[in-house]
């Protein structure tokens, strides 16, 4: 089982989300402890990580299969989440 880590800015994203999309984006980041590669994530090209969908918004993370870490890294609405 891995250990989810939100990054300050993750936790500065989840913090400005509204209930129903925290509650949507919150059970996706749950769900990384048992299986941090899920079916459906994308491996960014641009940088380092991964992408899940929540919806319309993306979760942004890496993973240390080492220490079986998944670091948070970004939460944004979709139109956001690559600037």
């Amino acid at each position: 089982m891995y250990e989810i880590k939100a990054l300050p800015s993750a936790s500065r994203d989840l913090e400005a989300l509204e209930k129903a999309a925290f509650d949507r984006i919150k059970t996706r980041i749950l769900g990384l402890r048992q299986e941090p590669r899920p079916i459906g994530i994308i491996k960014l090209t641009a940088e380092e990580g991964y992408r899940l969908r929540a919806g319309d918004y993306r979760i942004l993370y890496r993973i240390d299969d080492k220490a079986k870490i998944v670091y948070l890294y970004r939460i944004k609405h979709r139109r956001e989440a690559y600037r």
